[in-house]
């Protein structure tokens, strides 16, 4: 039986940002490897730094999937834990713990054959690339294509024992804003011979503000928040370029397109207003919102709830977001949210989520899986 606590803690020193997680995969192959091995009905096989685990079902109908994602994020840790990360990098996003929880899941599952299909995908790139997507496009799922996609993220301010979901959209869609105002510099004692950048972006921060305000509906939801800008070189010289950095959410695609239009026509208007050229890249990709397929969620969560020793949480929509809602616009599924009791939150320096939370997930979603897999078809019960 693996040491679900050990894997956690040696996974979580060796964080890798999406598509370079190289230590990473060979060390969830090396587990994989020894948890597979003399079964023949288990197959593996990986794409660029993702894998894919897929155990062949006894009479299958249909295939079940369980998504977990494996890349950290570039932030140095600050939690002085023995363990902790010492590359720059870290999991601060809790995908160690989804890693673990993917693999104890896979632990169970193989004991014997499930009478379904069943199919485990450990996926890169989830916080930078959109790994999700990358997968789907490039074929990466050939004749492996879940029937019913599963999956996880951790939460921090709910307990451990907490699982918390809904049967709508549960994460936002998101689209990353890069935008360049392109003026003249010039010295900061003649501004008429110069056409100041950092005016036009002050004036378009400020303006941006009215598209949540004045053009989406009070009754929808959308956040534009700008978390970094870029200009100039010093205190009397104007600036000849200002750079912004941004993020749009929304919890449906029609508001996000919305908001991603009115904000181009906006850059516009003031770059042409202040006679000013723009570089302007919206990039929305696989971050799509993350939509529980309604039948199947409000199944997960009588399961849970009557079948399990979780807490079931009927909760709100969240502005965070999460590339498998590519792939939940492609296969119907359910995502969760899972207590893990830290006091700092998703993507802090000091995020340290409680260890119990690994054996109670095993626990309790290998209870779910084995009920989706090895159940008996419709005709099957009418019959006994």
């Amino acid at each position: 039986m693996i040491n679900l606590i050990e894997i956690r803690r040696q996974l979580h020193q060796i964080p890798e940002i999406g598509l370079e997680e190289y230590e990473t995969q060979k060390y969830l192959l090396a587990i994989i490897q020894e948890l597979t091995q003399n079964k023949p009905f288990i197959q593996v096989r990986t794409w660029q730094t993702g894998i894919l685990v897929y155990l062949a079902g006894s009479q299958s109908q249909k295939t079940i999937g369980w998504r977990t994602d494996i890349d950290g994020l570039p932030i140095e840790e600050l939690t002085d834990l023995p363990y902790a990360s010492k590359n720059g990098r870290m999991h601060a996003c809790g995908h160690d713990i989804h890693m673990t929880v993917a693999l104890g899941l896979l632990e169970k599952m193989s004991e014997s054959q499930p009478r379904d299909n069943l199919l485990f995908l450990f996926q890169p790139a989830e916080e930078n690339e959109a790994g999700g997507k990358l997968m789907y496009d490039a074929g990466a799922f050939e004749n492996w294509l879940p029937d019913e996609f599963y999956g996880l993220h951790v939460r921090p301010d709910l307990k451990v024992g907490d699982i918390a979901t809904n049967q709508h959209t549960l994460f936002a869609g998101t689209c990353e804003v890069e935008l360049s105002f392109i003026g003249t510099g010039g010295h900061a004692a003649f501004p008429h011979t110069a056409n100041d950048a950092l005016v036009a972006a002050a004036y378009f921060i400020t303006q941006v503000q009215t598209i949540v305000s004045r053009n989406v509906d009070p009754l929808a939801s959308a956040v534009v928040t700008f978390g970094k800008m870029e200009a100039g070189t010093t205190n009397n010289i104007i600036a000849e370029r200002a750079f912004l950095h941004g993020t749009i959410r929304s919890l449906t695609q029609e508001v996000n397109e919305l908001t991603q239009k009115r904000l181009r026509e906006l850059a516009n208007g003031i770059a042409q207003s202040f006679n000013m050229e723009i570089e302007l890249k919206l990039k929305q990709g696989g971050y799509l919102p993350v939509e529980n397929h309604p039948k199947l969620a409000k199944e997960l969560m009588e399961f849970f709830k009557k079948e399990t020793k979780a807490n079931l949480i009927d909760i709100a929509p969240a502005m965070t977001g999460e590339d498998f809602g590519y792939l939940l616009s492609k296969i119907p599924g359910v995502m969760f949210w899972l207590g893990i009791d830290s006091d700092a939150p998703l993507h802090s320096q000091k995020m340290n989520p409680d260890e119990h939370v690994l054996n109670f997930s095993v626990d309790t979603i290998s209870q779910f899986l084995q009920f989706k897999v090895n159940r008996l078809s419709e005709g099957e019960k009418t019959i006994n």
